[in-house]
């Protein structure tokens, strides 16, 4: 493209290129609004000016990697979550609306007192870091299996300012001495049989570890079924996000690991089933 191009004479361009390309024309008005922390209403009103010679390369060449597959998050390094900017990197799967809902959830339905929460699988540290945020009174504790993902989990609670114990483990072994008042989790849970559905941006991008699992994607909650007795108190509470379709085995491993439990699947906003909770009653 020559020089002395206007915002919306690039936008057409890019619009046209992503179409050609199969992808999102979206992306092209995201990855410049992000790049420039400018509103919707900053890029309309800037939609007839010039633009500069710098920001025209890096849009073209963003515009260019997005068109071969490569998610928009992992070029611009960033996901909002809370309303909140994580740092994301091919070492971290990338947070989803999905997993805000339960979040959400979470923070809605427990009491004003101190509570000491565990999250498991904690990747960007998303869920454990907006739950410190929100309810600095908690004790969080947040594990992951995989060394890069702790690193950018420990970076985005420095960045966030939170007091988070990161652990370096699998599942609950790090804490196996301990007991906690919440667990809170979004682990594996796809089958390695649903790869052929799936889209080449996540297949080619996101790591493997942090997708899928064993046993038609129910191993990491067959372990915790098992695991997951040891560390909770008497009248400690479960928070995990499960696939659309995992809703009725996930509650019989748990209603068999916690008889005594009140343990139901709840859906989400897409009124697929995806959190399956558990409180315990004390004895």
């Amino acid at each position: 493209m020559n020089s002395n191009k206007t915002y919306r004479e690039v936008l057409n361009w890019a619009s046209s290129f992503l179409e050609a390309a199969d992808q999102e024309k979206i992306a092209a008005e995201i990855l410049i609004r992000e790049r420039l922390e400018w509103s919707k209403t900053d890029f309309i009103l800037q939609l007839d000016q010039f633009i500069a010679p710098e920001i025209k390369k890096q849009w073209i060449k963003d515009i260019k990697d997005f068109s071969t597959g490569i998610p928009l998050q992992y070029l611009l390094g960033y996901e909002w979550f809370f309303d909140e900017k994580f740092k994301v990197t091919s070492d971290t799967l990338i947070p989803r609306p999905e997993t805000e809902e339960i979040v959400d959830k979470f923070l809605k339905e427990q009491p004003e007192k101190a509570l000491k929460v565990l999250d498991i699988g904690t990747g960007t540290g998303v869920i454990a870091i907006t739950i410190k945020k929100k309810r600095p009174q908690d004790e969080v504790t947040a594990i992951d299996l995989s060394k890069e993902a702790l690193i950018i989990a420990k970076e985005n609670g420095r960045n966030l300012r939170s007091n988070i114990r990161f652990l370096l483990g699998d599942l609950t072994e790090p804490v196996k001495n301990e007991q906690f008042d919440v667990v809170i989790s979004n682990p594996p849970y796809i089958g390695m049989d649903e790869k052929k559905y799936m889209d080449d941006s996540v297949l080619n991008y996101e790591p493997e570890l942090a997708l899928f699992a064993e046993n038609d994607g129910l191993a990491v909650y067959q372990r915790l079924s098992k695991e997951l007795p040891a560390i909770l108190k008497p009248d400690g509470q479960i928070y995990l996000e499960i696939g659309f379709k995992q809703g009725l085995a996930v509650k019989t491993l748990f209603q068999e690991a916690f008889p005594r439990a009140d343990v139901s699947i709840e859906k989400d906003m897409s009124g697929q089933d995806r959190l399956l909770k558990v409180k315990l009653q004390e004895k």
